[in-house]
C-alpha cells in the first residue's frame, strides 16, 4: 500500500457518519474557508478531492488545494503534494519536487514526511541513495513514537543495514510500534517469535500477533495466520481456516500465499487435489519473482503436473528460481537438461535475461 493511502483527515473521518444532505454541508463549510485562504481547510479539500469524500474524485484538483496550502507551509500538505508528485497523481510525475516539498514538511518536525522522506532516502530508488541522512530522518521520525519510522528503523538494525545491528534494539522498535497496533511491526514481532530470535520462541504469541495484523488486512500477517493453521503452529491446525487465510493474502497479490496455496492444491491438502490450480497459483507467484514459486512451477512444468511438458518454460523457471534463492529441485532439473537441444537451452536462457517481475 502507498504512502497516500494511509493518510486519513480527521475532519473526514467522521464525515461518512453524516450521510447525505449533512455531508454535503460540511464539504461546503470546508471548501467555503478553503476558498477565503485557510490552509487546513485547503488541505482538508484535497483529500476530499483524492478520496472522493462528498464528491466524485478528482486528483488533479486534489493536488491544487494541496498545492495552495502547501505554498503557505502546512506540513500536511507538503507531504500530501509530496505523496502526489511521488506517484504522478493528478500531477506530472517529479521526484525532486516530491522530495523538495518532503523536505519542507520534516523541517517543520513533521514526523510523518520525516517518516517518508528517511525511508526514500534508504531505498535510493526515486531520489539518490543517502542512508546516513535516511537514518537521521526516520531516527527523528521515531523519536516521536512515529510507529512506520520504529518499525523500519527495527527491520534496518535487525539487519543491520545502515545501522548497527542488534536483535534487542530491534525488538523493542518493534513492540513500540506494535503497541501502537501497527501491522508490519506486529507481523515483524510475529516473525522473531516464531524463530526466537532475540526472544524466547513462542508460537502461541506469533500466532496473536500475526492475527492482530491479519484483521487489519495486512497481507503477510494473513500468509503467516494462513501457514500457522495449515501447520499447526500456535494454533490448532484448520486447513479450512489456513485456505480461508491465505486466501485473502493472495487476493493481495501476495506472492507468498499463493505459492502456499499451489502446494496446498497440489497436496490436496483443504481442498480437493487440483494439479492445474496448483500450477496457477505457482505461476501468479512466480511472475512476482518469488523463488520457491519459481521452483514450484518449473518442477510441475517438467513433470506435466497440471501443465502440459515444455522444456523450456520449465528451464526458464528453473533458473530464475536458483537466481532468487531457491535450488531445489536440481535432481529434475538436470534430467530436465539432459533431454534438451543447445537451441531449447539457448531459448531458455534469453527468457530468463528477459524476465521482469511483474510490479518491478
Amino acid at each position: 500500500m502507498n504512502y497516500a493511502a494511509k493518510l486519513i483527515c480527521v475532519a473526514f473521518v467522521l464525515a461518512p457518519v453524516f450521510p447525505g444532505h449533512a455531508q454535503d454541508t460540511a464539504i461546503a463549510g470546508i471548501k467555503a474557508k478553503a476558498d477565503a485562504g485557510d490552509p487546513d481547510s485547503q488541505n482538508a479539500m484535497g483529500l476530499a478531492c483524492e478520496n472522493g469524500q462528498g464528491m466524485a474524485a478528482d486528483p488533479a484538483a486534489a493536488a491544487d488545494w494541496f498545492q495552495k496550502s502547501a505554498t503557505q507551509g502546512n506540513p500536511n500538505a507538503e507531504r500530501n503534494l509530496a505523496l502526489m508528485y511521488l506517484a504522478g497523481k493528478g500531477i506530472k510525475q517529479d521526484f525532486t519536487e516530491a522530495a523538495k516539498w518532503l523536505g519542507k514538511a520534516a523541517g517543520q518536525n513533521f514526523a510523518a514526511a520525516q517518516s517518508t522522506l528517511g525511508s526514500l532516502l534508504v531505498d535510493g530508488k526515486v531520489v539518490p541513495q543517502d542512508t546516513a541522512d535516511g537514518v537521521k530522518w526516520l531516527q527523528k521520525a521515531a523519536d516521536q513514537n512515529y510507529a512506520e519510522a520504529e518499525d523500519n528503523l527495527g527491520m534496518m538494525t535487525l539487519q543491520g543495514s545502515g545501522v548497527p545491528q542488534s536483535n534487542d534494539d530491534a525488538l523493542k522498535l518493534f513492540q513500540k510500534a506494535a503497541d501502537q497496533n501497527y501491522a508490519s511491526a506486529q507481523e515483524h514481532l510475529a516473525g522473531l517469535y516464531i524463530d526466537g530470535t532475540g526472544v524466547s520462541q513462542n508460537d502461541a504469541t506469533a500466532f496473536g500477533l500475526a492475527q492482530q495484523a491479519a484483521f487489519q488486512g495486512y497481507a503477510a500477517a494473513e500468509s503467516t495466520v494462513g501457514w500457522m493453521y495449515s501447520a499447526g503452529r500456535g494454533t490448532s491446525q484448520d486447513a479450512a481456516e489456513a485456505v480461508k487465510w491465505l486466501q485473502k493474502a493472495a487476493d493481495q497479490n501476495f506472492a507468498e500465499a499463493e505459492n502456499t496455496l499451489g502446494q496446498m492444491y497440489e497436496a490436496g491438502k483443504g481442498m480437493k487435489q487440483d494439479y492445474a490450480a496448483a500450477v496457477d497459483w505457482y505461476r501468479k507467484a512466480a511472475q512476482q519473482g518469488y523463488g520457491g514459486a519459481e521452483n514450484n512451477l518449473a518442477v510441475a512444468i517438467a513433470q506435466a503436473h497440471g501443465a502440459g511438458p515444455d522444456p523450456v518454460e520449465a528451464l526458464k523457471w528453473f533458473e530464475l528460481a536458483a537466481a532468487h534463492g531457491d535450488k531445489n529441485g536440481q535432481d529434475v532439473r538436470d534430467a530436465l537438461t539432459k533431454g534438451m537441444t543447445p537451441a531449447q537451452i539457448a531459448q531458455a536462457e534469453k527468457e530468463v535475461q528477459e524476465f521482469r517481475p511483474v510490479g518491478y
